[in-house]
């Protein structure tokens, strides 16, 4: 990556290359005035993420986030509505209690996995076991039937609970370096101890469901880091649950010292059966070129171990932001600024794939799309997703931007097509210039990212409100700019077998979905 350059010389402002005249703009004044004197970002994301919580595909909380979003354009005049674009299992989460019963009594840190069976609202009690380390797959099936009526631990036992950050802080190089080779030698293990059984990470939990589980206990570390990922349950009657690495290495010592742990579990959930799912879409109507589309662009969906803050909390409340600001700096925009806040993207970009499908009308007329996805930082990447002139068009639109904000973002042209996972490669497979906002780290991939720890608290406000005058500004000048932008692409490196490399293809959305 080349850092964006920005010197002022002679009333001039050179930005990737090229130079351009630096003028004063009311709007973007007006942008960063408003950004900053009247912020609406903490009042938002309470909203969302305290008051309404988290945003799992086919559940309540979803549905109740897009109709809040859509209630929230309409109060600052901009139209707004819910768009269907498939369906899913419907589910809604309960409570979850996990109580150690013996051989003493501890309430545990842990939560119901997202689509897990309840129990009925009654606590289920039983023995705590481990998967053993046998010779094969036929010694696993002849051990199998003896999990009948007790909880199977199915994860890894960590050797230690602190991140890697505190080991490089405190500890010698060569007690660091012990611990992460013992580390990868238990990993090595358990990996194989898994493969013996015969079955994968889906398989496993429903063959230990099929022969009398009470439950699958499972505690799925961010390795070296400190946060438990939260994802799906495999299961279709009995609970899974995530528990914290302290208190699953608890239980796990006290399985294998053969002090039989005991607990109980209630997990309270309903199934809903298939419900519809939707997209938010919201926009301010062009005045000179209604029909071409800047596009504001941010998943709504999460997964539920938190809030979602940081995954995509944070860049929702971008896109409102900017588009509160636009609406009362820039009310009669050149082309049409649409916002999509897409649903289940965590399950395969689906929301956004579906609106590349169903709107090409839109996306054949698409000037550039923004989107913003990866936690709280302030945005410092941004690549040309293989568009061979966006060096030039973005350069123009970053160069408006102010200098406290520019100056942080690196900048790479044309860069490699679709590169990221997040919505904007629904764009960028049919041809539409679409670029990722990539924010600084904050500890996100590691901590945040679709754990349990993902809450408001996370959240870096100073970082989001440059993303939000950032976001705005880019769309106030792509409406602005006389040109259309180019679609045009840039020749892609050969692989590794000497044969050209090929774009990304749009697939079709998941339209109707869920687990198990």
């Amino acid at each position: 990556m080349r850092k964006l350059s920005c010197y002022l010389v002679a009333g001039m402002l050179l930005v990737g290359g090229h130079t351009y005249a630096q003028k004063k703009d009311a709007v973007v004044e007006g942008i960063v005035k408003e950004a900053t004197e009247n912020s609406q970002l903490e009042k938002l994301a309470h909203e969302l993420l305290d008051v309404i919580g988290p945003r799992l595909v086919g559940t309540p909380q979803m549905l109740q986030a897009n109709e809040w979003a859509v209630a929230k354009y309409k109060s600052w005049n901009i139209a707004a509505k819910n768009e269907k674009w498939g369906e899913w299992r419907g589910w809604e989460r309960g409570v979850s209690h996990i109580d150690m019963v013996s051989p003493r009594v501890k309430s545990l840190e842990g939560m119901q996995l997202a689509w897990s069976p309840g129990t009925a609202g009654k606590s289920v009690t039983a023995e705590v076991i481990i998967v053993p380390d046998l010779a094969d797959s036929l010694a696993f099936q002849k051990w199998l039937p003896s999990v009948k009526g007790k909880f199977v631990m199915i994860s890894m036992y960590q050797p230690t609970g602190r991140p890697d950050y505190n080991w490089q802080e405190f500890a010698t190089k060569e007690s660091f370096e012990k611990m992460k080779k013992d580390r990868d030698v238990q990993t090595e293990a358990w990996t194989k101890r898994l493969a013996k059984t015969g079955y994968g990470t889906r398989s496993l939990p429903a063959a230990l469901e099929k022969a009398g589980a009470a439950g699958i206990v499972m505690s799925y570390w961010s390795k070296g880091f400190g946060a438990n990922k939260i994802f799906g349950a495999y299961t279709k009657k009995i609970p899974t649950v995530d528990i914290s690495l302290e208190d699953y290495g608890l239980l796990y010592r006290l399985a294998e010292s053969g002090n039989t742990p005991k607990i109980s579990v209630r997990a309270d959930a309903k199934e809903m059966g298939v419900v519809p799912t939707f997209n938010t879409i919201a926009e301010i109507k062009g005045t000179e070129k209604p029909d071409e589309y800047v596009i504001l662009s941010a998943h709504f969906d999460s997964w539920d171990g938190g809030t979602g803050a940081t995954d995509n909390g944070t860049g929702t409340i971008v896109m409102m932001e900017a588009m509160r600001i636009l609406k009362k700096m820039y009310p009669n925009p050149k082309r049409t600024i649409l916002v999509g806040h897409w649903g289940s993207e965590e399950q395969g970009l689906n929301g956004s794939r579906a609106f590349v499908e169903d709107h090409p009308e839109i996306v054949n007329n698409v000037q550039a799309v923004f989107n913003q996805d990866n936690g709280t930082g302030r945005v410092v990447s941004m690549a040309g997703q293989g568009f061979l002139n966006s060096y030039d068009y973005l350069g123009r639109w970053l160069s408006k931007v102010p200098e406290s904000i520019r100056s942080q973002i690196d900048t790479r042209f044309p860069g490699a097509p679709g590169a990221g996972g997040s919505d904007f490669a629904s764009f960028v497979a049919v041809g539409a210039p679409a670029f990722s906002l990539s924010s600084l780290n904050w500890s996100y991939g590691n901590y945040t990212w679709h754990t349990n720890r993902d809450t408001y608290d996370k959240i870096v406000f100073d970082d989001v409100r440059s993303n939000a005058i950032l976001a705005a500004i880019l769309a106030y000048e792509a409406s602005e700019d006389p040109a259309k932008t180019s679609r045009e692409k840039s020749v892609l490196p050969l692989n590794s077998k000497g044969e050209p490399g090929t774009w990304p293809v749009q697939q079709k959305a998941t339209r109707k979905g869920g687990v198990n």
